[in-house]
């Protein structure tokens, strides 16, 4: 369903939603994504991958998560999906339209379908702005309802993600992380969004305030019919949000399965290297029993070509080293990139 506003230009906010049609095809497709940056080595250079062949979809209404540790790629691929940094090579589709070959209006009206919440949100809040402008603002850009429509959606907004309409008139300094994290989620929800993309939006912040904004995300997507793209490095943050997980490493998809089949039977190495590093204390799971510990650190890798993960990996073979693994289908949506699985 689209949200934009009506022709006349008044401000329309969330209708009810018709499920009919939502599972006809996926909202968002990724197809053999590609982002290279060049890296300085003394007097020459190289190009690093830090995208590297990516393919995942996300559904309507369906939280999809990319995790992985810190320079696996996942910011960047959520960056050029949006078109933040523009992509190599591959394809980005929303909602059947080739994402890469907007231009002008037409990618001035797709960007009003999605919107991305940041690990810091100061850095999408104008500290010389009140919180109620910074939230009106995507309105008075894209030239959406009047003066008192705008500042009614921003007072409901508000009231939604746990303020009072008064604090429209504060400023971001006067909020603690937890309350500016809800700000930049209601400046994400201003424009009715289809499809949010939310980049380590809970790492930041302490276990308990962590739930608060989860819960609160989960609460939205039922409410507005909502698409997220999560970003995070800690799968158990993901645990209770996602509906499928993909697991990156350097630049690729290594696994992807649905939640419960990942946490319950992960198949990939570095996917059980990652749940192996949860406590097994952690509020939100129990202990995931023993799984193969790597104690590489991961630094650059010795070789080009073979698996990403073969420098690492406790049961690498020659082939391991010296070829791509493909994807391979283990299970009702489950592939995983592992010689492994024959």
């Amino acid at each position: 369903m689209n949200h934009s506003p009506s022709a006349d230009g008044t401000l329309t906010l969330p209708e009810s939603l018709n499920s009919s049609d939502h599972d006809v095809h996926p909202l968002l497709e990724v197809r053999h994504l590609t982002k290279r940056f060049p890296v300085r080595q003394g007097f020459a250079s190289r190009w690093f991958n830090a995208v590297d062949d990516v393919s995942f979809h996300v559904r309507a209404r369906e939280t999809y998560a990319l995790v992985g540790e810190s320079g696996s790629g996942k910011s960047t691929t959520g960056r050029t999906v949006l078109r933040l940094v523009e992509a190599g090579a591959g394809q980005v589709r929303f909602d059947g339209k080739d994402v890469f070959t907007l231009r002008a209006k037409p990618l001035r009206e797709w960007r009003k379908e999605v919107q991305m919440i940041f690990q810091d949100p100061l850095s999408s809040l104008d500290p010389k702005r009140s919180i109620g402008y910074s939230i009106e603002e995507p309105l008075i850009i894209h030239r959406i309802g009047t003066r008192r429509e705008r500042l009614e959606r921003v007072r409901q907004l508000l009231i939604r993600v746990g303020f009072t309409a008064a604090d429209a008139g504060r400023y971001p300094h006067e909020f603690s992380g937890g309350q500016r994290q809800r700000i930049g989620i209601a400046k994400a929800l201003i424009l009715n969004p289809r499809l949010i993309i939310c980049d380590e939006p809970v790492s930041a912040l302490d276990v308990s305030i962590q739930s608060q904004i989860l819960n609160l995300l989960m609460e939205l997507q039922r409410e507005q019919a909502l698409s997220y793209l999560f970003i995070a490095h800690d799968l158990s943050v993901v645990h209770h949000i996602a509906d499928r997980i993909g697991v990156m490493y350097r630049g690729r998809i290594v696994e992807e399965a649905p939640t419960e089949t990942l946490f319950s039977s992960p198949r990939h190495p570095y996917t059980q290297f990652l749940l192996a590093s949860i406590p097994p204390t952690h509020p939100r799971l129990k202990n995931t029993g023993s799984l193969p510990v790597i104690t590489d650190t991961g630094g650059p890798r010795r070789r080009q070509g073979g698996c990403v993960f073969s420098d690492r990996c406790p049961y690498a073979r020659p082939a391991c080293h010296e070829q791509t693994p493909p994807e391979r289908q283990v299970g009702r949506q489950h592939r995983v990139a592992c010689f492994l699985y024959p």
